[in-house]
């Protein structure tokens, strides 16, 4: 996916300073400032981390290294309905891999990609504390747990009435 550039309007850069600001412009809480920009906006685009590198007197090369090195933070808007498969192991050993892959095929996009409609997001990650369920998909704050390849269809059609 080739990033698109945004333009910030000025009520956004100030609500940027302000999330800067309310954690005292200090190095250290650049993580903190991040989280608190993604909730806003829903991803991180390069423009608001040349925001943030302004405002916090932080290479952008380290806010950069921040963003892409935690997989928590997204430069692309996620869509309005993240999917999230875990693939840690208990997941992985009971065919996480198989319904991820039923998921691409039904989205038609890969894993980190957004669908053109922007109604899907795909992601993996790795445990979400429901082992016992396993494989375990997580839509938005929903959970579906023993997931099948042939219960994708089902689940991805929820979202769509």
């Amino acid at each position: 996916m080739s990033s698109v550039k945004i333009e910030l309007r000025q009520d956004q850069i100030e609500k940027i300073d302000s999330i800067c600001e309310s954690f005292g412009n200090q190095e250290g809480e650049l993580i903190n400032v991040l989280h608190k920009s993604q909730e806003t906006f829903g991803y991180l685009p390069a423009e608001v981390q040349e925001v943030i590198s302004e405002k916090m007197e932080i290479p952008a090369a380290k806010v950069y290294g921040v963003v892409t090195f935690y997989s928590f933070f997204s430069m692309i808007p996620k869509g309005e309905f993240p999917v999230s498969i875990c693939t840690g192991t208990a997941c992985y050993v009971r065919g996480a891999e198989t319904v991820l892959n039923e998921f691409k095929k039904q989205l038609e996009i890969e894993v980190g990609e957004t669908s053109t409609d922007g109604k899907f997001s795909l992601s993996c990650l790795r445990c979400v504390g429901a082992c016992g369920l396993a494989p375990v998909v997580t839509v938005g704050d929903k959970t579906y747990g023993r997931v099948a390849p042939d219960d994708v269809k089902e689940i991805i059609s929820e979202y769509l009435k």
